[in-house]
């Protein structure tokens, strides 16, 4: 799907965009909970010293339930296609997320956590279409990047609505003081907008997000027919432009009649819908590898972020509150922030639009001057030095000195985040034997990553408790963290960069069926035959194809009939 022309490939920015936004609602309403999370834990009776630990329980009960049905729901879009299996998650979540808002019990929020976690398998899938349309290695940085930039824009409003809507009766007496709905569910509002964002995200992607599984591209999409009616009036038609005379792509197909008769799809073709990844195909050394080095990153990173807000929430002890009986430099003491939703929610809008920046500016310098697997061990080193150090900024008396070291702190695990998760993401893709095992290879990663992101922050939530229940160890779940990060470290030193799967599509009979259409397509340019397409669509000539797409060899043959035909 990626469009090439004389100058070399290019990317398929508008679907880009459009599943960019299909994406946004998710990092939107996962971190809009960091602020209030601590108080909404206390809000159920829970003591201030266990909420550490019922806060990363709530986490760890998400992933829980996303790692168990990642598989079934990356073989699903393996049948079924991306898209639809995109649609079921966002609604899924778009319900959880209202739901969770009205929790008034501990056990109603962790039903409902699991219950969202289950019901959306998007992260393995959005990764999988990414991959399918940019195949090409040169592009990959830019593209795979993508999806950590809108994490990173989403991160910079959720926070910032959340921190703002939480308790709006308490925060905004004038405005919601006398509304009893706000006064019993404190915490609603701001997942009732980010209910409101979700069903924006689903409209942009029934409407405009084109399937890349090539065994679905020959369906009609009703999705697409009406986005493009409904569209259709806003559309300028230049003078030139002739209806009859444009011509399909493959990539136009979701929203047209199928190109081909299924009986005149090539063998290949039919291969690919019917048979289905092997063990063997899936678990290769490299694979496993990248699997665990992917497992510990969600691990230790997704634990922080969890642990964070609960560290800024903990009360500031001051100096004279520092006795020998609960300090004991350098590893026993105690004390946090003490920071509100409002604030913590301000922190963490400054770290997103710092992730922000890094992720558009420099992620894809770096890989370019670096290359992936360079950035990626680098990023790895970086996480222990910053955990280790975090717990030792709440001693700083100094006000603006303790958050500008704070601040500093976060936005170097941030720049390490940035690099490490697209990095991951692009070994893990170019890892792959084949395109037909991406949509199972990261319903697997998801589920990897899904244990991680449970084991992590229920032990280090559990940690933190243990820490600071008459031990005064504050810096327990830090090291714990900063100990997980030196091992996970050590197996992206045996990563080997792979080729990329879509090596595994190239055969001679598909390298002749290219070299025929590059020949076609020079005597059509002799003829003068004009071939008109939408500019709002990335189309794929013949020119710059890699002859590597099993879609291309039934093209090729349809435009030679066609050709004979005239």
């Amino acid at each position: 799907m990626v469009t090439k022309n004389k100058n070399g490939p290019k990317l398929p920015k508008q679907q880009l965009a459009i599943l960019a936004i299909a994406r946004f609602a998710e990092p939107l309403a996962a971190t809009s909970i960091y602020p209030y999370l601590p108080e909404m834990i206390k809000s159920f009776g829970v003591p201030k010293n266990e909420v550490a630990k019922w806060a990363g329980f709530t986490g760890s009960i998400f992933s829980v339930a996303q790692s168990m049905a990642a598989v079934p729901w990356g073989r699903a879009s393996d049948r079924f296609g991306r898209k639809p299996i995109i649609l079921i998650g966002l609604t899924s979540t778009m319900i959880c997320f209202m739901l969770w808002g009205l929790s008034t019990s501990l056990t109603m929020a962790i039903i409902v956590r699991f219950i969202m976690g289950a019901g959306n398998g998007n992260v393995g899938i959005l990764r999988t279409m990414v991959a399918e349309m940019v195949p090409e290695k040169e592009l990959q940085p830019k593209a795979f990047s993508l999806m950590p930039l809108v994490w990173s824009i989403g991160s910079v409003f959720g926070p910032a609505f959340g921190g703002f809507f939480a308790q709006p009766a308490k925060q905004y007496p004038s405005l919601f003081g006398n509304i009893d709905f706000f006064k019993k569910y404190p915490f609603a509002l701001p997942n009732i907008v980010a209910g409101v964002i979700f069903f924006i995200s689903l409209m942009t992607g029934l409407l405009f997000l084109r399937e890349t599984l090539e065994s679905r591209r020959g369906h009609r999409d009703w999705g697409l027919v009406l986005g493009e009616k409904l569209t259709r009036p806003f559309q300028r038609r230049g003078p030139h432009h002739h209806r009859n005379n444009r011509r399909h792509s493959f990539v136009d197909d979701g929203a047209s009649a199928p190109l081909l008769a299924s009986s005149s799809l090539p063998t290949s073709i039919a291969s690919v819908e019917t048979k289905h990844p092997t063990l063997r195909e899936i678990f290769t050394p490299q694979t496993m590898i990248n699997l665990t080095s992917y497992t510990f990153l969600a691990l230790h990173s997704v634990a922080f972020d969890q642990v964070l807000p609960v560290f800024l929430n903990y009360p500031l002890l001051s100096p004279h509150d520092r006795t020998p009986s609960n300090t004991h430099l350098p590893f026993r003491f105690s004390g946090g922030f003490g920071l509100g939703s409002d604030k913590i929610g301000t922190i963490y809008t400054v770290y997103g639009i710092a992730c922000g920046v890094v992720q558009f500016f420099l992620f894809p310098w770096f890989c370019a001057r670096f290359g992936v697997l360079r950035c990626f061990r680098a990023a790895t080193l970086l996480f222990p030095v910053v955990y280790l150090l975090t717990p030792y900024t709440a001693l700083i008396q100094d006000t603006h000195t303790r958050y500008a070291a704070f601040l500093l702190l976060i936005l170097v695990k941030g720049v390490a985040v940035i690099i490490g998760f697209p990095c991951t993401t692009i070994l893990l893709t170019n890892s792959a034997s084949s395109l037909r095992i991406l949509g199972t290879l990261n319903g697997v990663a998801t589920t990897f990553s899904g244990l991680g992101r449970a084991i992590g922050p229920a032990m280090a939530g559990a940690i933190f408790t243990w820490g600071v229940t008459g031990r005064n160890y504050i810096i327990a779940p830090w090291w714990f963290l900063s100990l997980v990060a030196a091992v996970g470290a050590v197996p992206s030193w045996w990563i080997v960069e792979g080729e990329g799967p879509t090596r595994s599509l190239e055969t001679d009979s598909e390298d002749e069926s290219g070299e025929e259409e590059e020949e076609e397509e020079e005597e059509e340019e002799e003829e003068g035959v004009e071939v008109v397409s939408e500019g709002s669509t990335s189309v794929s000539n013949s020119q710059g194809s890699r002859a590597g797409s099993a879609m291309d060899g039934g093209y090729g043959t349809m435009k030679k009939d066609a050709q004979e035909a005239r």
